[in-house]
């Protein structure tokens, strides 16, 4: 591999860090921010699901920016917006620009998750699933980064200064804003498009969506909810470990993805299987305990991020590079909608019937019906 294909892979995947750092960042800081500005636990939460409501609502707008600006500088802008409104964040109070800063930063987010694709596309010829394998190993690491190390690690250096935390988790991100201005935009940018053309291109799109969404759904749900099933059964003091394998898993299994994924991409058995793997493991965890429980969140961990990378790297192989962008904006905003409403409505319902176990269940019966939309999907370009 030559040094200027590894010096841009590199680059992409520090990009693909500043995808879940800012938004992970959150529930670590949770405890010091709430308790400073005296926010109650609906809105501690919000500054985690405010953001991923955000990458659901901003992929549209987001697809339009790419087609109007250019994918390069679609992402130039979004990374330099995100870094800006992450440490934004750190100017409150009042309450209201923490979470206007935090959505704008969502925004920013949601915008960079389309343009990657389409960045792809156009600098990757002949090796674009490697380089979304890479770029996606950066953001489910990014995950692990941000909520594993912020307290171990940049609290004490920062003398448990949450505002100088966000800062210096948020700023480097400008240097990544500085450095994609470098390489070129040779292929012709896409058409710029409305919401509705958007979403009612290329059907494949929401076949796509649904499916991203489920994996999406499962990971993200498991998360909020994981405390609240493990204290049910009486395992409260197993969720740091819990939390820690679980979202570990994901970096871990992206990282094997790397050399895998040029074999696996745009084939329908590797989603199959990997869909079946994350509702397995969604079951196991919710009925087993111990160190099983710990096995079956590594394997939904694991399952999820193999399905989410497969959905992400087939989009450039099934459209044109100049439509990447606008089909994986329909596809994010599908996907991260469901995302944000299935566990939601999971919650309620446990809050109506006070059953900490209701929230996965919805979760599961959405990773089970998409199962037979998988075995019918069609990852072939049917025109360029």
């Amino acid at each position: 591999m030559t040094p200027s294909r590894l010096a841009l892979l590199a680059l992409l995947w520090f990009t693909g860090v500043y995808l879940r750092v800012p938004v992970l960042v959150a529930p670590a800081l949770a405890p010091q921010i709430g308790g400073e500005l005296g926010l109650a636990a609906a809105g501690v939460g919000a500054l985690t699901t405010l953001p991923v409501l955000m990458l659901g609502l901003g992929a549209l707008p987001g697809a339009w920016l790419i087609g109007r600006l250019g994918a390069r500088r679609a992402l130039v802008m979004a990374v330099a917006l995100m870094a800006l409104a992450s440490a934004a964040r750190g100017l409150a109070p009042p309450a209201a620009l923490l979470f206007a800063a935090t959505a704008v930063m969502g925004f920013g987010i949601a915008v960079m998750q389309p343009a990657l694709p389409a960045i792809v596309a156009r600098w990757c010829p002949g090796f674009t699933a490697l380089a979304v394998a890479v770029y996606m190993n950066g953001m489910l690491l990014g995950e692990f980064l941000g909520a594993g190390l912020t307290l171990p690690l940049i609290m004490p250096l920062t003398g448990n200064d949450w505002r100088l935390t966000l800062l210096v988790w948020s700023l480097p991100a400008l240097l990544i804003a500085v450095l994609l201005t470098r390489p070129s935009d040779r292929a012709p940018d896409a058409e710029p498009g409305t919401p509705g053309s958007i979403l009612g291109g290329d059907r494949r799109m929401w076949s796509f969506g649904l499916i991203l969404g489920a994996a999406s759904t499962l990971f993200f749900g498991t998360n909020a909810y994981m405390a609240d099933l493990l204290g049910a059964r009486g395992e409260a003091d197993r969720l740091a470990t819990t939390l820690f394998w679980f979202n570990l898993s994901q970096g871990a299994a992206s990282l094997v993805m790397v050399p895998m994924a040029p074999r696996l991409v745009a084939r329908r058995e590797p989603v199959l299987i990997t869909g079946v793997m994350a509702v397995t493991g969604g079951l196991a965890f919710l009925w087993l305990d111990g160190n099983a429980a710990l096995v079956a969140a590594v394997l939904l961990g694991s399952a999820t991020a193999i399905q989410l990378i497969l959905m992400v790297a087939a989009a450039p192989h099934v459209v044109a590079p100049g439509d990447t962008g606008t089909f994986s904006a329909g596809m994010f905003a599908v996907g991260y909608g469901m995302a944000f409403a299935v566990p939601l409505a999971g919650g309620l319902l446990a809050e109506l019937f006070q059953r900490p176990q209701l929230p996965i269940w919805p979760m599961l019966a959405y990773g089970l019906l998409v199962l037979p939309l998988i075995a019918r999907m069609d990852f072939h370009r049917h025109a360029d």
